[in-house]
């Protein structure tokens, strides 16, 4: 059976381990008990609603009767049960890991995640994990004396899982796998800043590797009942089953590198990747708003891309006025009959892979040197290429924000070097975990590092991110 590298971090500033975690809720005590006063919020169930309590639907009934016989109202308030903290404090940051058969019953780690200690060791997690190694790292213990306000002080736990492929199992990991990691470390500082004494989190951890599996399996089991979200994934094998999970469970599932129009269909699935279509619509916005400083081209061919073809519907749909070239006579420098000297040439060319139009390039560069103005629709991934000709893409990226507090952070916490070109993936574990926690919490916004984030829902369906820049280079 293939192994699956299962890492529990339990985040959170420890004042005392409890009997039932006390949650961020108003407590009122009935006939000698005592329980939450909980105000039903929109889009929420009764499993739900018992999974972050920690009871069942049926308990829940019975503390309020007048869910016998109908469903929820968004308002109404119910009374949850739950018990008293045990006044007993333990102060140890330990990280364990080893690596197990099958993703059930992984091993568990406790920690506060304000400690640097905490930090180096979860990196030795990962560097050693091929190698089925333990970690462990303990402080001293501190004044196990609480006040009667501290015994009883309420918060609220989040459990979020991260998903992702580190290859624990390669002898050598890929740059890939190296992302992840980045992507890892980023979402341990976001969940180090967002908690408080109200909110605490634990963090699952999985190596899902390729597999569907590997994937079912964890699935199939009771283990991730009490997840409240997860983030990740990246093959759509595993998407689909996941996405399939979240729906019947009421369970968000943020997917940070997926950009697909049936997937983001479905219930409880916010994807931040922009698809196609939401790109065409910005560019095709963009070319409106200059249509009459501008003339839109496309270079026709039988091997038009998708996203050129979707390109080209949406400008149709937005009324743009285009002429075409075709990629012959681009190829024999002749084109005249398709170019207009006194406006700027925005050209959809045949493909959005740079390796399909790069032979295109010089007789672009042939026009301008001819005296037209020239910009192609070029993509975000085409950055990095020595292109000369002016480009208009999208972009769900921005590197004018200021990092030096988080980058002091990861200094502290990591002493290695990340990669410093955009889009960094620790950034975008950074801003993706603040945004699922900002989402499970009722925001649907991020004002994040690296990302502007607004949640817009597809219809009935999931939620894909709104917010596309439109890049001019």
């Amino acid at each position: 059976m293939k192994k699956l590298l299962s890492i529990i971090l339990l985040i959170a500033s420890v004042n005392g381990i409890h009997a039932q975690e006390m949650l961020n809720y108003p407590l009122d005590t009935i006939n000698g008990e005592e329980v939450y006063r909980y105000q039903v919020e929109r889009s929420i169930g009764l499993y739900r609603i018992g999974v972050n309590f920690h009871v069942t639907p049926e308990e829940i009934i019975r503390w309020n009767p007048q869910l016998e016989n109908r469903g929820l109202h968004y308002g109404e308030t119910l009374h949850i049960p739950t018990g008293r903290p045990v006044v007993k404090e333990s102060k140890a940051v330990i990280v364990e890991t080893n690596v197990k058969e099958t993703p059930i019953a992984p091993p568990v780690a406790q920690a506060g995640t304000e400690s640097p200690k905490l930090m180096d060791a979860i990196q030795k997690v990962i560097q050693s994990a091929a190698k089925d190694s333990t970690v462990a790292i303990t402080e001293t213990p501190k004044d196990t004396t609480l006040s009667a306000q501290d015994s009883v002080a309420p918060y609220r736990t989040i459990e979020i899982a991260l998903m992702l492929p580190f290859e624990s199992q390669q002898t050598k990991r890929s740059g890939n796998a190296e992302r992840m990691l980045e992507f890892y470390q980023g979402a341990l500082i976001a969940l180090n800043n967002l908690q408080s004494d109200s909110v605490h989190f634990r963090l699952r951890v999985y190596d899902t590797g390729r597999s569907e599996r590997v994937v079912s399996q964890l699935f199939d089991s009771t283990e991730l009942n009490q997840v409240q979200g997860i983030l990740g994934l990246v093959y759509p094998i595993q998407i689909e089953r996941v996405s399939s999970w979240c729906a019947d469970h009421q369970v968000p599932l943020l997917l940070p590198f997926s950009a697909e129009e049936e997937i983001v269909q479905k219930p409880y699935v916010l994807q931040f990747n922009s698809m196609d279509k939401q790109q065409a619509d910005s560019i095709c916005s963009w070319i409106s708003h200059r249509e009459a400083h501008c003339a839109a081209l496309e270079v026709r061919a039988s091997d038009m891309s998708d996203y050129a073809r979707v390109m080209r519907k949406q400008m149709q749909n937005h009324k743009i006025t285009y002429s075409g070239m075709s990629l012959r006579d681009l190829m024999n420098d002749s084109v005249d009959y398709a170019l207009d000297r006194e406006k700027e040439n925005i050209i959809l060319l045949h493909s959005d892979k740079y390796q399909h139009v790069r032979i295109l390039m010089p007789h672009l560069e042939k026009l301008q040197q001819d005296g037209y103005r020239i910009r192609i629709i070029s993509q975000y991934s085409w950055a990095k290429e020595n292109i000369t000709i002016p480009q208009v893409y999208t972009s769900l990226f921005t590197a004018d924000k200021s990092r030096e507090s988080y980058d002091a952070q990861w200094a502290t916490y990591f002493n290695t070097t990340h990669a410093s070109d955009t889009p960094r993936y620790d950034l975008l574990g950074y801003d993706l975990t603040n945004a699922l926690v900002g989402w499970i919490q009722g925001s649907k916004e991020e004002h994040g590092l690296q990302s502007e984030i607004r949640w817009e829902q597809i219809g009935d369906g999931g939620w894909q991110n709104g917010i596309v820049r439109i890049i001019e280079k």
